[in-house]
């Protein structure tokens, strides 16, 4: 039975049976992972706002370290926009095996995927769910999907900082997040927002990607700034994270993703981001 404390005799080691400082801990929201999982590491890929390449840079990390000899998922919890499957070229339906679990699809390079576009008759049909449901979902895509032995389970998150970041941060075992974002005026609020949610969550922001830093001219090589001057290394210096990469505007990539075939894509711009990963 636990112990209640005198404020005469409290002290830091009479306090650790204590009732009252048992009751003022914090409750765990985490879920459990899948009994038939066992995932070292949970890396979240989010962004203050949308359209800025996140899920191409979850592609992109997926791909490297699965060609680095590790063992490779991604949880595309970006219920309402899904767009991994189609990068992959991957289709369901997902089965389920004896015990309720669903069993995710590979892709041609090994690569392990669970996304609702997956779960769907039509795969054009659109995700009109409430915040609850796309919540429960994202839980039961960790608690209810075999991933078997994996190294490193990539999270695609949606944007912004709503009820599924929210239900992520909370409810699955994160060991960091990278921040994507684009070279425009706007990235100073949008990369603190998504860095502030992560240390109000206590989870550590590994690095920061910038997107569409540049197009490459196609006749001298010139690297064209569209989209003005980049920023990012002063904020990034503000917040004490690595850049840990800044990829152009590339139309070789994206004809791939188009065609389904992102497990060909070897993108050398976020190279750094493995040495922030961690082993």
């Amino acid at each position: 039975m636990a112990r209640q404390c005198s404020s005469s005799t409290c002290d830091k080691s009479s306090c650790a049976g204590c009732a009252s400082a048992q009751q003022n801990q914090p409750e765990s929201m985490l879920e459990a992972m899948n009994a038939f999982s066992n995932v070292k590491h949970v890396i979240g890929i989010v962004s203050g706002k949308g359209g800025v390449g996140k899920s191409f840079v979850t592609g992109s990390l997926a791909n490297m370290m699965s060609q680095r000899g590790y063992e490779v998922g991604i949880l595309d919890a970006d219920i309402t926009g899904p767009s991994i499957p189609k990068m992959y070229g991957v289709h369901g339906p997902a089965y389920g095996d004896a015990n309720g679990n669903v069993i995710p699809i590979e892709t041609e390079n090994g690569i392990r995927i669970m996304s609702v576009n997956l779960l769907l008759e039509d795969e054009e049909s659109p995700v009109i769910w409430r915040g609850s449901i796309l919540s429960n979902t994202v839980k039961q895509f960790w608690n209810q999907v075999v991933w078997g032995d994996l190294d490193y389970l990539f999270v695609d998150m949606p944007p912004g900082t709503g009820d599924v970041p929210l239900t992520v941060f909370q409810s699955l075992p994160l060991d960091g997040v990278i921040i994507v974002t684009s070279p425009q005026d706007l990235v100073r609020m949008i990369v603190k927002k998504a860095y502030t949610m992560a240390s109000m969550m206590d989870i550590p922001v590994l690095g920061i990607v910038e997107n569409y830093s540049y197009v490459a001219c196609p006749d001298c090589g010139k690297a064209i700034k569209i989209f003005g001057e980049s920023h990012i290394d002063e904020i990034a210096a503000e917040l004490e994270v690595p850049v840990v990469g800044k990829m152009p505007i590339d139309l070789s990539f994206a004809e791939l993703a188009d065609a389904g075939v992102f497990d060909r894509i070897n993108n050398k711009y976020i190279e750094a981001a493995e040495e922030v990963l961690p082993k």
